[in-house]
C-alpha cells in the first residue's frame, strides 16, 4: 500500500486517494470524496478546512473536520519534503510548501515591526493591529529638537525679513486697485473680524501647550511642529518675494514703506519678529498677502492637536475644527487676504502635514533614495522614529522629582569655607 503512494501526490488518481484515506483512517469518507466529488490528487491538495466544513462536503462531526485537515497540512509537509521544499502546484498554481510559507511570514512580519507602523490613527485598530509594541523605543533626542527650534528660529526671522521688503513694492492703490474677488466683493466688510481670527489662533495654540506639556513623547511633536511650520513659512518667503499683489481692500492704509539702510532694516524686521506678525501686539504690515501666514498657523494647530490626541476625544477635534474654520472666515471678513490666500495656505499646510506624517510613519523614505536627496532634514529628524508615534500622556513633572527637589537639605558653610550638609537629628 504505501509502494502505491510513492510520488508527487498531485498526480495520484482517485484510487491512490482512496488508498491514502484508509491509511489515514479515513476510510469511511472514501465514498464521499472519490466516488461522489472525484476528488483526486490534485483536488486533495487543493482542500481546506473551509472546504470540509461547507457544502457539497460539509463534514459534520467537528473532530473528523480537524483530523481531516491536520493530515492534509501533513501530506503538504511531506510532500515539500519529497520534492526538495520546492512549490506545490495545485490546478496549476504554485502552493509555496508550510516551511517556505512560515519563513516567509515571519520576514514580513519583521519587516512590519522594523520599518512600518500602524497606517490607522484610531485607537481601536492600534490595539487590533498589534498593541503597540514594547520594543519600541521613542528616543526624545534633545538635540534634534534644539535644530529644530533654531530651524524655526531662522524661518521666523527670514519671513520678517522678507515682509520689510515687500512692504517696499506694495503697489499704489491708485494705480493698482483691489483685484476682483467673489467672496469680497459679495462679504460686507467687518472691521474687527481680523482680531477674532488671532483669537481663534490664540485658543488653539493654548490647547496645543497643554497637549504638549501632557504629552509623553512632547519632544518629538515640538519637533516636528517647528520643522513643518518653518518650511511652509520659507515657502511663502519666495510667494511673497516673488509676487506683490495689490491691497486687497480700499481700508487698508498701505504704502510702499522706503527702509533706505540695512539697520533699518534689520530693525523692522526684528519688530515684526518679536511681534508674532500679530495686530494684537500693535503690529501693522502690509504686501504679505501671498499667501495668509495666519490661515498655516490656524490650520497646523488644528492638525497637531487631532492627530496627536485619541480619536475618542470626538468633543475637542469638532472644536479645533471650528477654530479653524472661523478663524479663516474672520481672515476673509476682515478683507486683510484674497480669498485665494487662504485657499492655498490651508492646501499647503495640511498636505505638507499630511505628507510628513505619512513618510515618517511609514517609514517609507527608507526606501527611496529620491526622498533622501530632497528632504535630508525630514530624514535626519526621523531616523530613529520607530514608526507611529503613540498618543501616550503623563505628567511633566513627577511626584518623586519634586519631592526630591523639596527635601534637598541646606548647605552649611564652616568658618574655614567647607561646605556640608545639615543633618536631621
Amino acid at each position: 500500500m504505501q509502494m502505491e503512494l510513492t510520488g508527487d501526490a498531485a498526480t495520484w488518481t482517485k484510487t491512490q486517494v482512496g488508498i491514502w484515506l484508509k491509511s489515514v483512517g479515513f476510510e469511511s469518507f472514501t465514498q464521499l470524496l472519490c466516488g461522489e466529488h472525484e476528488i483526486d490528487g490534485k483536488a486533495l491538495l487543493a482542500l481546506t478546512e473551509n472546504d470540509l466544513r461547507s457544502p457539497p462536503l460539509e463534514l459534520k462531526k467537528l473532530g473528523h473536520i480537524k483530523k481531516l485537515n491536520l493530515c492534509l497540512q501533513d501530506l503538504h509537509s511531506r510532500q515539500a519534503n519529497h520534492c526538495g521544499n520546492g512549490p506545490i502546484r495545485t490546478n496549476g498554481y504554485l502552493v509555496p510548501p508550510p516551511r517556505t510559507r512560515r519563513r516567509l511570514r515571519n520576514v514580513r512580519q519583521q519587516q512590519y515591526t522594523d520599518d512600518s507602523c500602524m497606517s490607522d490613527s484610531s485607537d481601536a485598530s492600534d490595539r487590533a493591529d498589534g498593541r503597540l509594541r514594547q520594543d519600541r523605543v521613542f528616543n526624545p533626542e534633545y538635540k534634534k529638537m534644539l535644530i529644530s527650534f533654531l530651524y524655526s528660529i531662522v524661518a521666523a526671522f527670514a519671513t520678517s525679513f522678507t515682509m520689510v521688503l515687500v512692504h517696499d513694492r506694495v503697489p499704489d492703490k491708485t494705480r493698482h486697485p483691489p483685484l476682483p474677488d467673489i467672496f469680497l466683493d459679495n462679504i460686507p466688510l467687518i472691521p474687527y473680524a481680523f482680531k477674532f481670527s488671532e483669537y481663534c489662533g490664540v485658543s488653539l495654540m493654548a490647547i496645543w501647550i497643554c497637549i504638549l506639556m501632557l504629552h509623553k513623547h512632547r519632544f518629538i511633536l515640538l519637533r516636528r511642529m517647528y520643522s513643518i511650520i518653518s518650511s511652509v513659512f520659507l515657502l511663502r518667503c519666495v510667494t511673497m518675494f516673488v509676487t506683490s499683489l495689490s491691497v486687497p481692500g480700499d481700508h487698508l492704509q498701505c504704502q510702499s514703506a522706503r527702509y533706505v539702510t540695512a539697520e533699518a532694516r534689520l530693525r523692522r524686521a526684528f519688530e515684526i519678529f518679536s511681534g508674532g506678525g500679530m495686530t494684537l501686539t500693535g503690529l501693522k504690515t502690509c504686501g504679505d498677502y501671498m499667501f495668509s501666514g495666519h490661515t498655516i498657523v490656524l490650520t497646523l494647530l488644528n492638525h497637531l492637536i487631532t492627530e496627536y490626541t485619541p480619536s475618542r476625544w470626538h468633543y475637542l477635534h469638532i472644536i479645533t475644527w471650528m477654530f479653524n474654520l472661523f478663524g479663516i472666515f474672520f481672515i476673509l471678513a476682515a478683507h486683510e487676504h484674497y480669498s485665494i490666500d487662504v485657499v492655498i495656505a490651508f492646501y499647503i499646510t495640511s498636505r505638507v502635514f499630511l505628507y510628513y506624517h505619512m513618510l515618517a510613519n511609514t517609514r517609507s523614505y527608507k526606501h527611496s533614495k529620491r526622498i533622501k536627496i530632497w528632504f535630508p532634514m525630514f530624514c535626519y529628524f526621523e531616523c530613529n522614529v520607530p514608526g507611529k508615534v503613540p498618543n501616550e500622556y503623563e505628567w511633566p513633572f513627577k511626584f518623586q522629582t519634586l519631592r526630591a527637589f523639596f527635601e534637598r537639605k541646606p548647605i552649611l558653610r564652616t568658618p574655614a569655607g567647607i561646605d556640608t550638609r545639615a543633618k536631621n537629628k
